[in-house]
């Protein structure tokens, strides 16, 4: 999901404690400030509730389908899976990554050819 806030103290906070209280789980997020807006890209596990509450709160949204892998805690594991798909000919659009309860940290990759995108990166973790 994809939507924007305003560039001011508490903004965000605001917004992932409403999400928080809703039982919404972050599994990833990322948000960068650009001409006094923040963009805030998050992938979570109960999509129709984060969308209620995006909508409580005013904020319009979008929804991209993103392929997620989780990659091994270790140096060269982004480098590896972004190369498995530029091999296979699929432009990364945007990547971030989250914080998992294991070793395996989640990390999102939106690309136009999510579906291929996720093949790969499925076959490229089991791989480690």
């Amino acid at each position: 999901m994809t939507f924007q806030l305003e560039d001011r103290q508490g903004s965000l906070a605001k917004v992932c404690q409403a999400l928080g209280d809703r039982g919404v789980n972050i599994v990833a997020f990322q948000s960068v400030i650009s001409e006094r807006k923040g963009r805030v890209r998050c992938a979570v596990e109960n999509p129709t509730s984060a969308k209620k509450v995006l909508k409580n709160e005013g904020l319009g949204y979008s929804e991209t389908a993103v392929a997620q892998a989780r990659l091994r805690h270790r140096p060269g594991e982004s480098a590896r899976a972004a190369a498995r798909l530029g091999e296979a000919n699929i432009n990364v659009r945007h990547v971030y990554c989250g914080v998992g309860a294991s070793a395996n940290t989640p990390v999102i990759f939106g690309a136009k050819e999510v579906q291929q995108a996720a093949a790969i990166l499925n076959r490229t973790a089991a791989a480690a």
